[in-house]
């Protein structure tokens, strides 16, 4: 299942919450479900115009439902550090990140662009309405749930979560754990079943090059991860299953 239909079927009207929103591959299926307001959040100075043209294109002008921020989010309100891989000259948007800086792997195909951007809490915006985020961050997971922690207390959201051990060593299991204090149950789905994290095996499931210039990962290589709110998770695992 993709994080689309999963949104799809576990949709509630309310603040719909896009957290690396990139060029609005979700933001615009989030926009267009029934009774939906949508927050887009987009660090990236290149893709955050994409993502605006996009929703035009989409939608005929500016949707007034949809709410776009050219920043970062995390645990603390201030400015950050954006840091994106450039290969052989062609910019790796997909893994600029926060929470890393690729110093390490600069080479003669890879060189760093750095982009200082500014950074808020998702708590700071007061919301509550919200019955969905959506989470990518390459590594910068954890401290934008931290800044988010009395929005997930309050409102009770559903959550798709990318989280990769190539982007920060550790994430797979502070993420869930965090979660977990929160009052969420955390899982994946593999070949048609839903697994508990507790399942998951990261030497086989999680393997990859943290290099931008090697492109390796193990088969199957789970990195999306869905959180339920453990009051109403049977039931919908429950839904989820039966979609198949």
């Amino acid at each position: 299942m993709n994080e689309e239909n999963f949104h799809r079927l576990l949709h509630r009207p309310g603040t719909l919450v896009d957290i690396g929103a990139h060029d609005g591959l979700l933001t615009i299926p989030l926009a267009r479900l029934p009774g939906s307001r949508v927050l887009a959040f987009e660090p990236l100075p290149s893709a955050f115009a994409r993502l605006q043209a996009a929703l035009c294109a989409a939608f005929g002008g500016a949707p007034d439902h949809v709410a776009c921020h050219h920043l970062a989010l995390g645990d603390h309100q201030g400015s950050i550090t954006l840091a994106m891989p450039v290969l052989d000259g062609v910019a790796q948007e997909q893994w600029a990140s926060t929470a890393k800086d690729y110093a390490a792997h600069v080479s003669a195909r890879v060189s760093v662009e750095r982009f200082t951007v500014p950074m808020r809490r998702l708590d700071d915006f007061a919301l509550n309405d919200v019955t969905a985020i959506k989470l990518d961050a390459e590594g910068a997971e954890y401290e934008i749930l931290r800044g988010a922690r009395e929005t997930l207390q309050r409102c009770r959201p559903v959550l798709t979560l990318e989280v990769e051990e190539r982007h920060r060593q550790g994430s797979t299991y502070a993420v869930p754990a965090y979660l977990d204090a929160l009052g969420y149950d955390v899982f994946f789905e593999l070949n048609g079943a839903w697994h508990p994290m507790a399942d998951l095996d990261r030497a086989t499931m999680q393997r990859a090059s943290s290099d931008p210039s090697v492109f390796e990962a193990s088969d199957p290589y789970v990195f999306v991860f869905y959180a339920l709110p453990r009051e109403e998770s049977a039931a919908m695992l429950d839904t989820l299953r039966r979609a198949g």
